[in-house]
């Protein structure tokens, strides 16, 4: 009940998205399960610093990685603070907890070669609609660099075929406007009519599953894998590492930083940056190879 409250003031007061939602509830039913199952006596509202700490120890034993630790450790910092404003607690337990530290790995992404034989090599579609829907979803994530969430509230009307623009609604429901080509808009008008001669929709949503219904982030994220692995073999398939493909794409072929920031939905350029590293390792990835073939 106490989660719950607390899931619909992110949703309905702070305008967090369905997906940042849920991934709220999970984080914080999971640690609830550790306070009942660590002592019958404690719950969400009597914790300590040290339960948390032993938490966060727990989810070490279970191999998760500091990064893993560290948004879970967010969530339930969150929900404390926000305990904390309602009465709810006296006292907030993670207000002195610390994260483990963690490095900033490189974000991972598609070679162009490996993007252009997905998209466009031969015998890799077929003309129906789940296979002309994938091969959307894939160009749409390429070619915009939208989020996974962004992707799954996108409507019809927010295409403007016209303007070669797409509306998305971001983190905190901030909206922004995003620029295609001629290449996506034509892939948009071919999926549309094949979905509209083979399915009858609920709503006005642009993906939808073969019973018309909006299409979850789990089968987005199966779509996007599957296919992904048809072409690359990194470890990482997920419709984040389109996003990075076209963030890094765009700088390699002479994009501002700023530009990019503003398509991404980044607060901070600092955010953005680390897609220049990205590219400086590429570079010097090609420059290796090339002094081994001299």
């Amino acid at each position: 009940m106490l989660i719950r409250r607390f899931l619909d003031y992110l949703r309905y007061e702070r305008g967090y998205s369905a997906l940042t939602v849920q991934n709220y509830g999970k984080d914080l039913k999971d640690f609830e399960s550790y306070v009942e199952n660590l002592d019958s006596h404690l719950s969400l509202e009597t914790v300590d610093s040290d339960v948390i700490r032993d938490w966060m120890g727990s989810m070490m034993d279970r191999g998760n990685t500091a990064t893993t630790i560290c948004r879970r450790l967010s969530a339930v910092r969150s929900f404390y603070r926000f305990a904390l404003c309602e009465g709810i607690v006296k006292s907030d337990p993670a207000l002195v907890v610390k994260g483990p530290k963690k490095g900033r790995p490189l974000p991972q992404f598609l070679r162009e070669e490996e993007i252009g034989t997905l998209l466009d090599g031969d015998g890799m579609w077929g003309d129906g609609f789940k296979d002309v829907r994938a091969r959307t979803i894939l160009d749409v994530f390429y070619e915009t660099g939208i989020r996974l969430a962004e992707l799954m509230g996108l409507d019809d009307k927010d295409i403007d075929f016209a303007g070669s623009q797409l509306k998305v609604t971001g983190k905190r429901n901030k909206q922004r406007v995003i620029p295609f080509g001629r290449r996506l808009g034509e892939a948009l008008r071919l999926y549309i009519n094949v979905r509209d001669a083979n399915v009858s929709r609920e709503d006005g949503a642009l993906f939808v599953t073969v019973k018309g219904k909006r299409m979850n982030a789990d089968q987005v994220r199966y779509e996007v894998k599957k296919n992904v692995a048809r072409v690359s073999t990194l470890k990482k398939r997920s419709p984040h590492v389109l996003r990075h493909t076209f963030a890094t794409a765009m700088l390699n072929h002479g994009a501002g930083i700023e530009s990019v920031k503003k398509l991404l939905g980044h607060q901070s350029v600092g955010t953005t940056e680390i897609y220049t590293h990205t590219t400086f390792e590429q570079l010097r990835k090609v420059y290796n190879e090339a002094l081994d073939r001299a």
